[in-house]
């Protein structure tokens, strides 16, 4: 009797298990779609329960707070990213440093445009959690895109990897200010943001 019990509990984990992954799911989604519809402030927990057809009560199950809930569906935005960056850089003879610059800035700019949830919560929705994710990301791309300049003898074998850094941080900042002056991205910021990230990477150029 007790084995049977045993094992009929085993047997309904996998339903629980896929139940709440479809239930987390369910709240991302929600969480995209207001925050693409109405904006950062607009997608709370609790409106993101009741889009998703979720009791607030039970919503603690699986998030915490929105603070996670934004977290979780960032990483979604920056896996993402990260692939359409690697692609385009594997894929880029990379002849200049400008090209260099666009190989980066291209896919992010494609990409924003394409994903009003990604901006809202990369810009307006910055908190520690969300700021650290950001974070990593620009420094694993920095330190990627650095070891391919001085592969391809673009920059010189003794560039500081904090030069990247630095030109990530630029055009972090100026991609901030596009997407605050513009919905889909001010395409003159974003024109600026080339300029100086090449002139500057240009200074330490073999």
């Amino acid at each position: 009797m007790f084995e049977k019990k045993l094992t009929a509990q085993a047997a309904g984990r996998p339903a629980v298990q896929r139940r709440g992954m479809e239930r987390r799911r369910a709240i991302l989604d929600a969480a995209e779609e207001l925050l693409c519809e109405q904006g950062y402030e607009a997608a709370t927990l609790k409106a993101v329960g009741e889009r998703a057809g979720i009791p607030i009560a039970s919503m603690y199950h699986y998030f915490s707070d929105r603070h996670q809930v934004d977290a979780e569906l960032l990483r979604r935005h920056l896996q993402a990213v990260e692939e359409l960056i690697a692609t385009a850089l594997e894929q880029s003879e990379l002849p200049t440093l400008r090209d260099a610059a666009d190989v980066v800035i291209d896919p992010m700019h494609d990409y924003f445009r394409a994903h009003r949830s990604c901006v809202e919560l990369w810009f307006a929705g910055r908190n520690e959690v969300v700021s650290d994710l950001v974070r990593e990301f620009d420094a694993a791309q920095a330190d990627r895109l650095w070891r391919l300049l001085v592969e391809r003898g673009l920059l010189s074998a003794d560039t500081p990897r904090l030069v990247l850094h630095l030109a990530f941080e630029v055009g972090n900042r100026l991609f901030d200010i596009a997407y605050r002056q513009s919905p889909t991205g001010d395409d003159v910021t974003i024109d600026e943001a080339r300029r100086m990230v090449t002139a500057y990477l240009e200074t330490y150029a073999v």
